[in-house]
This record gives C-alpha cells, sequence and structure tokens, in this order.
C-alpha cells in the first residue's frame, strides 16, 4: 500500500500511516509501523479526519494488541457520543422529510445517516455535524418558513448583488438552538459558477430509503459517487472521513459507463481520477479495470499528489482564520482542481459584480447595472486603498 505507492507520502506523520493501514482494505500492520509512535497524536488525528468510530470497530475487532487501553478507551467515549448524535440526526432526517413532503417540497438527502446506513451498513460507523438537504430553487422560500415556524433560525446570511446568490453560492445554514441541529439548505450539489446536474435530474435518479413510517429519499449510487468526489475535492481531501466514503462505494454496483458518462458531461472526470487514485494507494482500495485509465492520468495522479499536502498537516477549512500559508496553497489548489471549461467561466464570473462592489460605492438597486463598467475601477480602489493602508 503506503510504500509501494507512486505518491510521496514521505512527510505524512507515521501516527496517520498507521490509521491508514488499520482501515485500509488490505490492513497491512506491521510492527515496526507501532515504534515511536506518539499515542496523543494518534488520538487527535483520529478525532480531526473524523474516522474514530470506524479505527474504533476495526480495533476492538482485530487483534492487533499494541494499541494502549488509553487510546481505546478516549475511542471508545468519542465513539459513543457520535452514536448518540447519529440518532438525534437520524431522528431530524426523519421529520424533515416528512415536514417536505406534507408540504409538496421535494427534497434529497446529500449526506448525513442515510450515508453511514448505504455505505457502511451501520449508522455509528459514520460521523455527521449536520444535515446536507437539496431542495429546488424556487422551494427555497417555502422552505425558509417552515423552519422558522420549527425554530430554526438562519445562520448565515448571504451577501448579494445582481442575485450572484444564485450560482456563485449552492447553500443556506439554519442551527435550532434547543435541538442543537445543523442543517444546510442546498439548491446546488457544489458552488458555481460550474455545470452540474439539475434537481429535476437527481430527482429522476433518486433512490429510497425507509426510516421507519418515512420515505427518504437520497442521490442514485453514480450521482452520489461524484458528489462525494467534487465535494472531498473542494475541501482538498483534508479529512479522510471523505476518502474513506470513497472507499466504500466502490464497492458497490457502480455502473462505470453511466459514472464516467456523466463525469464527462460536468467536467469532473480528473476529479473522479484523483478521488480513486488516493484511495487505492492510501487505502489500497480496488478500483474498477474500466476505470484505471482515469486514474492513471497524469492530471489526475498530480492533483492526487497535490492533496497530500493535506495530509502532512492538520488542515481545518472550516475554521476561520485560515493560517495565510494553506489559504494561499488552498486558493491555488482550488483553481488547479477546474477543467479548462471551468476556467474559462470562473475567470469570466470575475467580471460580473461582487457583493464588495456595492459596499464601495453603494448605488440605488435600479442602478446595479453600472457595476459592471464599474467594477474595475472599483477593484483597483480597493486595492490601492488596502496597499495605502498601514
Amino acid at each position: 500500500m503506503l510504500n509501494n505507492a507512486s505518491l510521496n507520502v514521505s512527510a505524512i506523520p507515521k501516527e496517520l500511516k498507521l490509521i491508514l493501514g488499520i482501515l485500509g482494505k488490505s490492513q497491512t500492520v506491521k510492527k515496526d509501523m507501532f515504534i515511536d509512535i506518539d499515542w496523543d497524536k494518534f488520538c487527535k488525528l483520529a478525532l480531526h479526519h473524523r474516522v474514530y468510530p470506524l479505527l474504533y470497530t476495526k480495533l476492538t475487532k482485530s487483534d492487533i494488541e499494541d494499541i494502549p487501553c488509553p487510546v481505546l478507551q478516549t475511542l471508545e467515549i468519542a465513539f459513543k457520543k457520535n452514536t448518540l448524535h447519529m440518532l438525534h440526526l437520524t431522528s431530524q432526517m426523519e421529520q424533515l422529510s416528512k415536514l417536505c413532503s406534507e408540504n409538496n417540497i421535494p427534497c434529497i438527502i446529500l449526506k448525513g445517516p442515510v450515508l453511514a446506513f448505504e455505505l457502511y451498513g451501520n449508522l455509528s460507523l459514520r460521523t455527521c455535524g449536520d444535515l446536507d438537504v437539496l431542495v429546488p430553487i424556487h422551494k427555497l422560500e417555502k422552505v425558509d418558513q417552515l423552519l422558522t415556524e420549527q425554530g430554526f433560525k438562519m445562520d448565515d446570511y448571504i451577501e448579494t448583488v445582481l442575485a450572484d446568490w444564485k450560482w456563485r453560492h449552492h447553500h443556506v445554514t439554519y442551527f435550532h438552538p434547543v435541538l442543537k441541529t445543523k442543517l444546510e439548505i442546498h439548491w446546488r450539489l457544489n458552488p458555481g459558477p460550474g455545470k452540474e446536474p439539475s434537481f429535476e435530474e437527481l430527482w429522476k435518479r433518486k433512490r429510497k430509503f425507509q426510516l421507519n413510517s418515512q420515505t427518504v429519499y437520497y442521490l442514485g449510487i453514480e450521482d452520489l459517487l461524484l458528489f462525494l468526489v467534487s465535494h472531498g475535492a473542494r475541501h482538498g481531501w483534508s479529512r479522510l472521513r471523505w476518502l474513506m466514503d470513497i472507499h466504500y462505494i466502490t464497492e458497490q454496483e457502480v455502473n462505470s459507463n453511466k459514472l464516467l458518462t456523466l463525469s464527462k458531461d460536468h467536467h469532473n472526470s480528473h476529479l473522479l481520477g484523483q478521488a480513486l487514485n488516493l484511495s487505492s494507494q492510501l487505502l489500497d482500495t480496488r478500483v474498477n479495470k474500466d476505470l484505471d485509465y482515469i486514474v492513471s492520468k497524469r492530471k489526475s495522479e498530480r492533483l492526487a499528489q497535490e492533496a497530500i499536502y493535506y495530509l502532512e498537516r492538520m488542515v481545518n477549512l472550516h475554521n476561520n482564520p485560515v493560517p495565510n500559508d494553506v489559504a494561499l496553497y488552498h486558493s491555488r489548489h482550488l483553481f488547479s482542481l477546474m477543467s479548462f471549461n471551468q476556467k474559462v467561466i470562473y475567470l469570466l464570473s470575475l467580471l460580473h459584480p461582487f457583493p464588495e462592489d456595492a459596499q464601495t460605492l453603494p448605488l440605488p438597486k435600479k442602478f446595479h447595472f453600472l457595476y459592471f463598467p464599474l467594477r474595475p475601477i472599483l477593484w483597483l480602489w480597493r486595492k490601492t486603498r488596502k496597499f495605502a493602508l498601514p
């Protein structure tokens, strides 16, 4: 596995290499991998990468005797807390699906507990911080009304000009102060600009999951794989949990021809190649022979190597401020993840006014169209002011 990888993994902490060895398909754990292990760091990495439920389960079922008892106790406590949290999220998922169904709002669960059931076969083996739900964009106002009536509060407010939120952003967050439940209501799978399947396409290919008396809908297998690929890539695969999802979803019956067609249509076959490259080399995932050629493409290999940067250090892209060196690397990596077409669309999107333009020069709404010709001037003004400040 790691020792035979074409990826340069020499700078990955030995504690993380041990975790990969335990979690991988072949579970190649050698005696010398336990030498000089920092067990505090081992636990921190397991918690950071959100793989502690699976790690704890594998350790309790294995014959590995080199794990100190305090380490197993730490993982066990986290495992039990996660199980309770997942049970809570499952209840919330059921209630949200029922609420949408009763109000004729089609909704697709993107991740959450249904992913734990689908990929791992056990609710307690995957962590989820929140519920991600996809709804048609024209239903957002109705969903907002229903969630407000249920006690949810919008947790972030998107600044927008000329309705750019519809394609620049992809979700809005809600939080329930009593239930401590976080919801992300999506109208797109990923932030734009970029081409992706419409809600109607995804709805036609959806699957059903029966949860007690409530039917929950989630993505078709190929759509789910490509969503997990784009989501993990966008976050630099900075948490192993996302790569574990790829590891387990490849064991299901995925239609390779359909998968390749969809990935080409939406210009993300190179991201699929990156994900499968990482999973096969780090976790010994068996890749379908029909997909071998995209895994071995030069761009897939280059992007996979770039992602190793995030495994060499504990990168948390969700907590601000992100260190300057990490932020700079990540912004460059995000651009390299784009296909040629995506780069062209992205560069053109920079010509569209940003909310910062409206803040720099407030204009009445009926004159917002003037931000198009004024944008270069306003951008230059902000840059000049930035450098002029001490």
